[in-house]
């Protein structure tokens, strides 16, 4: 496997203690909550990523993206070798309080959580760190 990590973007919209995450369909962390977010697709740079990925899975237009956190995610095979690397931009967004989110895309389900209720689910652990964050510093 390439060892250069796939950029990828997510984004995380909070309103008031809660945060909108997905149920993710496709690898990697299927079956896990996640904030809303993929792949880079040749030359977008993070922001845009973040902003198509958000707009692609939950139908709402988020703007002002201000980079939160980034990581750098590993995942193993069986045997040792590395199966996924993936750089991740992670970007706090705002949108129309309004706006009604609809899973879309390789959104299988979404929902609004408050840190206790992810605590439950299956979530990436780089999730529950930044929810965790942003949580605290309310």
């Amino acid at each position: 496997m390439n060892s250069n990590p796939t950029p990828a973007s997510s984004a995380i919209l909070q309103r008031g203690d809660r945060f909108l995450l997905v149920l993710r369909r496709n690898p990697p962390s299927a079956d896990m909550y996640a904030f809303p977010g993929g792949r880079a697709e040749p030359d977008e740079t993070p922001t845009e990523t973040a902003l198509r990925e958000f707009l692609e899975e939950t139908g709402i237009a988020a703007h002002s993206p201000q980079l939160f956190a980034a990581y750098d995610l590993k995942a193993q095979a069986v045997d040792g070798s590395l199966s996924s690397h993936y750089f991740l931009s992670v970007f706090r967004v705002q949108a129309d309080e309004r706006a009604v989110a609809v899973a879309s895309d390789d959104a299988a389900d979404l929902g609004w959580y408050t840190v206790d209720e992810m605590r439950r689910l299956p979530v990436p652990q780089s999730v529950l760190e930044c929810a965790e964050r942003l949580a605290g510093s309310e």
